[in-house]
């Protein structure tokens, strides 16, 4: 078998270095602050729980 040279996955700017490991207790470790991801998860993703929470109220009314 031949080993496959590991690359790097193409990442938003604003992840730039950013990496995740798992150690042997099941512990995740993160390269980078979790209130820095969760704010770019805020202005990057939409919710889907919360869009569909909007769009049943708006059916209500």
């Amino acid at each position: 078998m031949s080993k496959k040279k590991k690359e790097k996955p193409e990442v938003h700017r604003d992840l730039e270095g950013f990496e995740l490991k798992i150690n042997e207790f099941g512990e995740i470790i993160s390269s980078l602050n979790i209130e820095s991801l969760n704010e770019f998860l805020d202005k990057n993703v939409d919710d889907k729980k919360l869009k569909e929470r909007e769009e049943s109220a708006l059916e209500e009314e």
